[in-house]
């Protein structure tokens, strides 16, 4: 049995540490101690072979600057998005302090309260190290089918870019657009995706599997989906600081949003969608950018 930490103790660490812990030791930590079985603090967690994090992209770098110690641990990161401050996705953040060998990376669909439920679902494990995705593939219990990859960057894009989609679906959804207009928004969001992540070196069928089309049909298509209920409140013109306190947890898309735009300017990226998601969550009424992406091309 391996011994696993849980860095993070929201709902996705919660459900990982659920998972994990069926077939394995884990304990789990967080911030703010917490009312759960095997609850350790930060420097007993940082002690086991293998770690698991679910932090909040955007306090990744700080927390592995003020809090990490390298003992050749090896890594899981369960964590999706784009670090904003910085434009840096997870794989380099970890990488300054992670060799690459010790570094994995979840994607897939696989919402935290059905996996709590050990309803079935299908993630996939990618790492520049295919022996490490293998050892994390073998952790996971019967109802989890794990698959491996070696397109870290790949995984990577699909797990933040969807986000952001997945706001303008819920957006759709809240304009009562109907169902083809959902479903032509995340064809082409599918599309967008991809080529932004192919000027990274994501490969064609990383977006077209489960950590892209499976993770963007799912989190696009559930009011499960923290991102897509995002998107129904800016339908109905709630103010975004409005929104994130009624769902009271974070909606990586938000952020993900500003820095895929940052960085498509930078690399000339054609963007439609993610550029009218970001507007709209500075204000934009979601009718002006409606009409605004069916004139694009």
């Amino acid at each position: 049995m391996a011994m696993i930490s849980i860095i993070g103790a929201g709902k996705w660490g919660c459900a990982l540490y659920s998972a994990f812990n069926k077939n394995n030791k884990c304990l789990i930590t967080s911030r703010t101690a917490r009312n759960l079985e095997n609850f350790v603090d930060l420097k007993e967690a940082i002690k086991s072979e293998y770690l698991v994090f679910s932090l909040s992209t955007q306090i990744s770098y700080s927390w592995l600057k003020n809090n990490f110690s390298n003992n050749n641990q090896k890594i899981l990161v369960a964590s999706k998005g784009i670090d904003f401050s910085s434009g840096k996705f997870l794989h380099e953040i970890f990488g300054e302090f992670i060799s690459d060998e010790n570094l994995a990376f979840l994607s897939g669909p696989s919402f935290a309260s059905e996996v709590i439920k050990s309803l079935p679902c299908a993630v996939v494990i990618s790492s520049l190290n295919l022996n490490l995705a293998k050892e994390f593939v073998s952790f996971f219990p019967d109802f989890m089918k794990a698959y491996t990859s070696s397109d870290v960057i790949g995984a990577e894009i699909c797990g933040a870019y969807k986000n952001v989609i997945a706001i303008a679906s819920g957006i759709c959804e809240g304009l009562n657009l109907g169902n083809n207009a959902r479903a032509s928004l995340m064809a082409r969001g599918l599309v967008e995706m991809k080529r932004f992540g192919n000027v990274f070196g994501g490969l064609d069928e990383t977006f077209l599997g489960l950590s892209g089309a499976g993770d963007l049909f799912l989190t696009a298509s559930s009011t499960l989906s923290r991102n897509f209920r995002v998107g129904l409140g800016l339908a109905s013109g709630k103010k975004i600081d409005d929104i994130m306190a009624e769902i009271g947890e974070v909606a990586e898309g938000v952020i993900t949003s500003k820095a895929i735009i940052k960085i498509a300017k930078q690399r000339e990226i054609y963007t439609p969608i993610a550029n009218e998601v970001a507007l709209i969550i500075d204000g934009k009424n979601p009718k002006i950018s409606l009409n605004d992406l069916l004139k694009q091309k």
